[in-house]
């Protein structure tokens, strides 16, 4: 595959090949004209207007007359009635043109001043038309789902509790210095102190950190810094504009960050946001097999994929990635097009043949035939087989089918690409062409809390075993970090020629804030209550204050195994989002956010189990 100059980012999705590599920052595009070339453009449509109104004023008149022209021409009658109409209408044309040449002249005699402002005027009001076209229609009335725990988990012990409220000071430190340095940009550059953005949005300023950040916000009780990310959306986000942008990422992010939002606070206008960026993203799935693309232009609706995908080929990880936000979007509006468009790729990969039972991680969407066979557990396949998992969770165990293709899917790769090292450390590797690649990445890490979170309802017997898998992968990546310098975990580590969970390549030695490690801290701390992983999460947590922390916010760092590291000068918004959540449920109460009420996505945004889904999900099939 050749090397991506530009890459995603964000966590548990496409890997990166070095920090800061594939982001760079981005500022909306303003384009000025002279004042003088304004005004040239003013006089020369007035002269057209006037010279040639003939042509172009008024069109109604112009035809009406062509025609009776022509009607004399084919019969050679010219009749009274017929000379009296046509001065009639030449009349109307010369006041026609007499008008507009007065205007033109009224015009041309105000001011340079005046000129402008109506300029301004008049873009306003274009601009606000343009607004008023994306507002979206009314919403219909649903049942909220039964919400629980969104707030509190006092976690009771006291040292526990001073644990939590040293995340919480963490949170806010990142949030005030993106407030204060890099407020409405995407992410944030903490050492430069400005905004910063990367390729996956595109040349917009779309805040990205504010919409990532609101749910963690809400759950830590940090109202006030809510309410400014509320007023800020409020007012500013506005997807109309000019920017091709990630169907995944922006899905993820903002319409999951935007929901979990909305379900959290109530606050209707996370809800309206949400639908009406969701409308921006459906021209993607118009390919000829309905795998969306993997970009879409949010003013145009045009798609493409990234230029170094196999074959031009879609990710499995991005397309395979919509289910859980797409389901609560045709909940919440009514609107089956979402639901249908998520169906429609489950079904199109249930009739593909599947190597080894595995699925490849590129699909082409105008053939839907595979690409290259590459399967992984991590960057470019991981958030599919979470979302198959999920999909069955959210329908409160309902959707019966997503069960069975998720446990379909790990059982082919427990047979194909789990494996135990030398030293006995269990570890996920990469399918590559028949080959099986003895490494792991730091987003297969989040499987171990998959694993656990599926244990229960696992066909046969296998509860326990695939919560013994899911606590040997968390032994596993934690390890990754314990032989690191920094205590923090590289992007990928090897399991071969001697090295254990170490990385090798200099490219791979590289932190950037990534969740995945302590996500399955969580998970098993909530499934077995084993003080470990409380433990091994204080242990990262410190590391991150420790290596990561500096005065303009966190940034990654190039590498794990330097005592003096230096910074990738990124505070990604996933950071916000996913790592800080997961390290402050891991310090609170299991009453805060319970799994049995919540399913998260795949960038931790919270969404309530829909209990009365099947019944307002349109050609649902799903059977208890």
């Amino acid at each position: 595959m050749t090397t991506p100059a530009l890459l995603p980012l964000s966590g548990r999705r496409i890997p990166t090949l070095s920090p800061g590599a594939s982001s760079f920052p981005h500022h909306r595009a303003t384009l000025r004209l002279s004042e003088k070339f304004i005004l040239l453009l003013i006089l020369s449509a007035f002269i057209t207007l006037c010279f040639g109104a003939f042509f172009f004023l008024p069109d109604s008149s112009k035809h009406k007359l062509s025609s009776q022209a022509h009607a004399r021409l084919s019969t050679g009658h010219v009749s009274p009635d017929s000379m009296e109409e046509e001065e009639s209408l030449r009349d109307k044309i010369r006041a026609d043109h007499e008008r507009a040449l007065q205007e033109a002249k009224q015009k041309l005699r105000k001011s340079k001043k005046a000129l402008l402002h109506e300029i301004q005027t008049e873009k306003a009001r274009v601009a606000q038309e343009l607004k008023k076209k994306d507002v979206p229609r009314s919403l219909p009335p649903v049942p909220m789902p039964k919400l629980v725990g969104v707030n509190d988990g006092d976690p009771g012990e006291p040292d526990v509790k001073e644990k939590r409220d040293k995340i919480r000071e963490m949170m806010k430190h990142a949030w005030d210095s993106y407030r204060q340095y890099g407020w409405g940009h995407n992410e944030l550059k903490p050492i430069a102190k400005k905004g910063h953005s990367t390729n996956i949005f595109g040349n917009s300023q779309m805040g990205a950190t504010i919409v990532d950040a609101l749910d963690t916000l809400y759950i830590m009780g940090l109202h006030d810094e809510f309410k400014d990310g509320q007023e800020w959306i409020e007012q500013n986000l506005d997807f109309s504009v000019n920017a091709e942008v990630s169907v995944f990422e922006v899905n993820i992010r903002f319409i999951g960050g935007l929901l979990a939002a909305y379900y959290l606070s109530g606050q209707e206008v996370f809800k309206a946001k949400a639908v009406q960026l969701a409308e921006k993203l459906l021209p993607a799935f118009n390919t000829p097999t309905g795998i969306p693309w993997a970009m879409v232009n949010l003013k145009s609706g045009v798609g493409r994929n990234w230029g170094w995908a196999s074959a031009g080929s879609s990710i499995l990880a991005e397309f395979g990635t919509l289910h859980m936000e797409f389901v609560h979007l045709t909940y919440l509006t009514g609107n089956p097009a979402y639901y249908q468009k998520v169906m429609h790729i489950r079904k199109l990969l249930a009739k593909m043949d599947r190597p080894n039972g595995l699925y490849p991680n590129y699909l082409n969407p105008r053939t839907g035939r595979w690409g290259q066979h590459h399967t992984s557990v991590g960057g470019l396949g991981d958030s599919f087989y979470e979302y198959l998992l999920k999909a069955w969770l959210m329908s409160d165990r309902t959707d019966a089918e997503a069960r069975k293709t998720y446990d379909d899917a790990i059982e082919a790769i427990e047979r194909h690409l789990i494996r135990k090292s030398n030293g006995g450390l269990t570890f996920i590797g990469e399918w590559k062409n028949g080959h099986l690649e003895r490494k792991m990445g730091h987003l297969t890490c989040f499987a171990g809390g998959m694993f656990a979170l599926g244990a229960d309802g696992s066909p046969g017997d296998k509860a326990g075993h695939y919560l013994q898998l899911g606590a040997e992968i968390a032994h596993t990546c934690h390890e990754s970090y314990d032989r690191t310098v920094l205590k923090l975990g590289p992007e990928a580590f090897k399991f071969d020629s001697g090295l254990e969970a170490v990385a090798v390549r200099q490219n791979e030695k590289y932190y950037i804030l990534r969740p995945e490690v302590i996500e399955t801290y969580w998970y098993m701390w909530r499934f077995t209550h084993d003080p470990k992983y409380r433990q091994w999460g204080w242990e990262a947590a410190q590391a991150i204050d420790k290596y990561c922390r500096v005065g303009g916010g966190f940034s990654g760092v190039k590498d794990v195994y330097s005592s003096n590291p230096t910074y990738d000068d990124v505070q990604q918004s996933f950071f916000l989002a996913e790592t800080l959540k997961y390290l402050y449920l891991l310090f609170s109460s299991d009453e805060l956010l319970p799994l049995e009420s919540w399913v998260f996505n795949t960038e931790a945004h919270p969404l309530p189990v829909l209990r009365l889904a099947n019944a307002t999900m349109p050609g649902s099939q799903a059977k208890r």
